[in-house]
């Protein structure tokens, strides 16, 4: 097997509340809302993994979030839907910002292309509690979660996601945010 060397990082973004408004496409946010968003990106990033993974001699980086803040998101939606597509939003946006605050590259590009899932990288993330959604599956189990390239290698030409993704394909002019309930199924 392959030399597997895993480093902790302490990288947390910084609340950046102009960028979450722009990813998040609001044009306003009331101070009760801001105040629940300022107090969550604080829990949650205490919440946050950012490991670097050296396999061999490829590099990675997995970002994620825990399976209780897939949670509460989806207790808010239950309450209310636009609070629910904030705290959404509010989750995805400090995984990008920690991606992008480690790999700049990304942020010129727009994405972090998804490698190649390998038999070592899926042990791995598996051993790490992040595995993939079956033996076959190129997603993740988590919904807020990033594996990419580390250091930065490429856009959309080198992701192994790109046969399904409308960016890669050339279809969409900028990111999307993901809703619950409309994440692509496995085999699609």
């Amino acid at each position: 097997m392959a030399d597997i060397r895993i480093t902790d990082h302490s990288e947390r973004a910084g609340f950046d509340l102009l960028g979450f408004m722009e990813m998040s496409h609001e044009s306003r946010i009331g101070s009760a809302i801001l105040e629940r968003i300022e107090s969550l990106w604080d829990s949650w990033s205490a919440l946050l993994s950012v490991k670097q993974i050296t396999i061999g001699k490829i590099g990675y980086l997995a970002v994620w979030l825990p399976e209780d803040v897939e949670q509460d998101v989806e207790e808010t939606w239950k309450v209310s839907a636009s609070e629910g597509f904030l705290l959404n939003s509010l989750a995805q946006y400090l995984i990008m910002s920690t991606v992008q605050d480690l790999l700049p590259e990304v942020e010129d590009g727009g994405c972090a292309p998804s490698p190649r899932p390998t038999a070592a990288l899926r042990e791995t993330l598996a051993e790490l509690g992040l595995p993939y959604k079956s033996e076959t599956s190129s997603l993740l189990s988590l919904p807020y979660a990033v594996v990419t390239h580390f250091p930065f290698r490429g856009g959309c030409e080198i992701c192994h996601l790109q046969d399904h993704c409308p960016k890669g394909q050339g279809k969409a002019e900028d990111a999307s945010i993901l809703l619950p309930g409309f994440e692509r199924k496995e085999g699609e």
